[in-house]
């Protein structure tokens, strides 16, 4: 069995093949592209932790919303946090077709948004722009559902904007810093088994 870890750049699709947008397999060798599928998804312009295997197998390990296996996720929003934002999140949020389950929250700094230029999706960086002195932050969140979009949701739900989202971290895995986007290398037996809890 074949199991990779791959650090998503941004404006590529999850997926095996798209007639518009580049794809994560276009990242691999066409040996290993044939080879491999993706375990779960990231959004087009989330970037971060993705697993590729051949194992049939490792997306009902892992990615099953009752198997409870956490992902973490580090991210840039506007906005402000505080206690009240905090446990809302913290203790779900029902959106319109589902509510959220208990996540974990930690804000890490509070900017001004202008220190976060360099972070802003080119298509946005004018419009958010405006107000360089308005708050922005920057945190981590805990979920295990992984709907699509849910991350982005539960900030907006509280009145914030994510616009840099990072998947760090599936389970126990987490992804390595010395991987650069776009960058992939095989998991080792124990990083296979903090994936798999065994």
């Amino acid at each position: 069995m074949l199991y990779f870890m791959f650090n998503k750049p941004p404006d590529c699709v999850t997926a095996r093949s798209d007639e518009v947008h580049r794809t994560v397999m276009d990242y691999f060798t066409p040996e290993l592209a044939a080879a491999l599928h993706p375990v779960g998804r990231l959004d087009k312009d989330t970037c971060g932790l993705l697993i590729l295997t051949d194992d049939g197998y490792l997306d009902q390990k892992i990615m099953q919303p009752g198997r409870h296996v956490g992902k973490t996720y580090f991210f840039y929003a506007l906005g402000k946090m505080d206690e009240e934002k905090k446990l809302r999140l913290e203790r779900g949020i029902a959106m319109a077709d589902f509510t959220t389950g208990s996540a974990e929250f930690r804000l890490i700094k509070e900017y001004r948004i202008r220190e976060l230029e360099p972070f802003m999706p080119p298509e946005r960086r004018d419009r958010y722009m405006k107000n360089p002195e308005g708050a922005a932050f920057s945190g981590t969140l805990k979920v295990c559902e992984g709907r699509k979009h849910e991350v982005k949701r539960m900030l907006e739900a509280v009145g914030c904007r994510i616009f840099y989202l990072r998947r760090d971290s599936i389970g126990d895995l987490k992804l390595d810093e010395a991987l650069k986007l776009g960058e992939y290398r095989p998991l080792t037996e124990a990083e296979l088994s903090l994936l798999c809890g065994e």
